[in-house]
């Protein structure tokens, strides 16, 4: 019988958007560039293509090479596309709430995707129900569909506009009427948006994508990212560029870089593969520590685990090998097998480890879970010492702002010392990337950054009062809320912190 999924012990990935413009292949490369946006997203994925005269959308729960085949892609004609990569953040794991949504209206068809979350969302929503509409899907993304088909905007470029300018939060769409491709980014900048361009034997297509390793994947150049706060409008004679909303403070997501993003990516203009690599020197100059190895979690712990190396002079070696051909499940044997879930992705290299005093390197610690039977795994290979380095702070605080994120209950670091996660673990010592180091390994990065997971500081005001919000939100989130006083927490009841 197969098991459910295992919990995840990371920060759940939001979602990825592709749009084309002006390919006769639009919707076989929108399949491309949802295959290289995978990571963002595994839950389901979609793809509307308009061949001038209808929309026409297929999508379906699950990876991409299980939705779309050729027979599928046959039915998608057209010269313009776009497609949907979804991990639920607002909204439950459904296919009714698989994207690109697509709807007709006075302003003819709409096909549109979304990564972020909108913080108003509910409030527009039960306004939109009480006047009258009917909701399909727990998304949030529909709230935009809905006030797109209600503007009174003299057309559907104009319509789309007017819907976005009422959300706030944090959002990247991706958008297509029968003749345009448009692309919106929030004004804080949330979320990650790129531009570029493609030559083929009929001309030149455009391309906006959630990370540049899409574009480099079907052989397009990347042009710029869209900015925060802009409009991007594509027709077959231009690109055309708005800035409608009222400037904000650029609060860029500083998780991009420790986690989401594929290191091949460039994301709000900077290499990620560069950033990690110099979270991990910075790590190595702030928490140095005598020992003969430093050893990645895979995959997400290389670029910091080679910049640790680098900058500490101790060799790197892949003492961890990662299983990448692990299904959605998996058969558990009825005889219990310690730390089972883990050993199914990783298996350590004895010859690497043993006797060894390692430093394991991961991008962040969550609930810690998964961590504590890595560093258990390790030691019964044989290491001598095992020292955790993490590169990012410790995350106190859940993201509202299009990231899947656990209770705050569950963030070990916002519960418990430094100490007792170290116990928790099993580690000879944990250290984390110090904030400074952090926004320092990005140019701004006190200034153009969200750094709320690790601050518990929320650049953009929520709705009503943002006390009484925060504090719903915690509820929602499982937590038991009551005033503004701190509320009490534990953590992993079902696997206590080793005393």
């Amino acid at each position: 019988m197969a098991s459910p999924k295992p919990m995840f012990d990371k920060f759940r990935e939001e979602c990825g958007v592709f749009g084309i413009f002006g390919h006769p292949e639009a919707s076989k490369l929108t399949y491309l560039g949802l295959y290289a946006l995978q990571h963002r997203g595994q839950e389901s994925a979609g793809i509307a293509a308009c061949n001038g005269a209808q929309i026409r959308v297929s999508k379906a729960m699950g990876h991409v090479n299980d939705v779309f085949d050729d027979e599928v892609i046959a039915k998608l004609p057209g010269s313009t596309a776009v497609g949907h990569v979804r991990y639920s953040t607002a909204g439950e794991s459904g296919l009714a709430n698989a994207q690109p949504l697509v709807v007709d209206s006075m302003h003819g068809q709409l096909a549109l995707g979304h990564n972020g979350n909108l913080i108003n969302g509910g409030e527009l929503r039960d306004a939109l129900i009480r006047a009258g509409a009917i909701f399909q899907s727990t998304s949030d993304t529909e709230v935009v569909v809905h006030l797109f088909a209600r503007s009174r905007a003299a057309s559907a470029e104009a319509a789309v506009i007017d819907a976005i300018s009422q959300v706030r939060g944090a959002f990247s769409f991706v958008a297509m009427t029968r003749d345009r491709l448009i692309g919106v980014r929030d004004p804080h900048g949330f979320r990650p948006l790129a531009i570029g361009r493609l030559a083929h034997p009929g001309g030149e297509a455009w391309v906006i994508c959630s990370e540049t390793c899409a574009l480099d994947l079907i052989g397009a150049t990347y042009v710029r990212d869209v900015e925060p706060g802009e409009v991007v409008v594509i027709t077959a004679h231009e690109l055309k560029s708005f800035k409608p909303f009222a400037p904000a403070k650029v609060s860029q997501c500083i998780f991009e870089h420790v986690y989401f993003s594929r290191p091949d990516s460039y994301v709000f203009g900077e290499s990620v593969n560069e950033v990690r690599t110099e979270f991990g020197r910075r790590l190595a100059r702030e928490s140095g520590v005598e020992a003969d190895v430093v050893v990645p979690i895979p995959d997400s712990g290389v670029c910091a685990a080679i910049g640790l190396s680098e900058a500490s002079g101790i060799q790197m070696r892949m003492g961890l090998i990662r299983n990448h051909y692990i299904g959605r499940t998996f058969i558990q044997p009825q005889q219990s097998i310690r730390h089972f879930g883990v050993k199914v992705k990783l298996n350590p290299v004895r010859s690497i480890l043993e006797g060894k005093r390692v430093i394991l390197v991961d991008d962040s610690i969550v609930r810690g879970t998964t961590s504590r039977k890595i560093v258990r795994m390790v030691r019964s290979a044989g290491a001598k010492e095992v020292h955790m380095r993490i590169s990012c702070p410790p995350t106190i605080s859940p993201c509202f702002y299009g990231v899947d994120t656990p209770r705050k209950s569950e963030l070990i670091a916002a519960t418990h010392t430094l100490d007792e996660i170290r116990k928790y673990l099993d580690a000879d010592s944990v250290a984390y990337l110090s904030l400074d180091g952090l926004t320092g390994a990005v140019p701004e990065g006190r200034t153009r950054y969200c750094t709320s997971c690790y601050t518990g500081v929320y650049p953009v005001a929520f709705p009503r009062d943002e006390a009484a919000y925060l504090q719903l939100a915690l509820k929602l989130n499982g937590e038991q809320a009551a005033g503004p006083q701190p509320i009490p927490l534990t953590v992993l009841e079902t696997d206590p912190v080793a005393s």
